[in-house]
């Protein structure tokens, strides 16, 4: 069997793309401020990140929980035939929008971002089952 390559593959194609690259702002900022070596050696005593790299390790570990819900149904929905791809968009332009209001530190626009990013998940459970 083979799948083509759909709208909502390829969203689930970008969103794997952002989950990879959005641990980089974090550990630039240990290498920036620490030294490479000394993130090497990766020591108990090493001092707290910064804030807003704290905020982006947790923007990555959040869309790290979401990606396999969201694989799962676009997977399943391209499998079944259901058409997903404008939950697919709207859950990838939402986890952009949350990656960088969280780095950003913007409280509000962030859980706007993420509940839109969750909506997006529950229409297409809905839509495949």
């Amino acid at each position: 069997m083979s799948l083509e390559m759909t709208t909502s593959l390829s969203y689930l194609a970008w969103a794997s793309a952002l989950c990879l690259i959005l641990w980089l702002p974090y550990v630039l900022e240990r290498i920036m401020r620490q030294g490479l070596m000394t993130v090497l050696q990766y020591k108990d005593t090493d001092a707290e990140p910064a804030v807003w790299a704290q905020r982006a390790h947790r923007a990555h570990l959040n869309l790290v929980e979401n990606l396999a819900p969201f694989a799962a149904l676009v997977l399943i929905a391209n499998v079944t035939s259901t058409k997903v791809a404008g939950c697919a968009a709207l859950f990838f332009w939402a986890r952009v929008v949350q990656a960088i209001v969280h780095i950003a530190g913007i409280a509000y626009v962030r859980t706007v971002a993420f509940f839109v990013s969750w909506l997006a998940l529950i229409i297409m459970f809905f839509s495949v089952i």
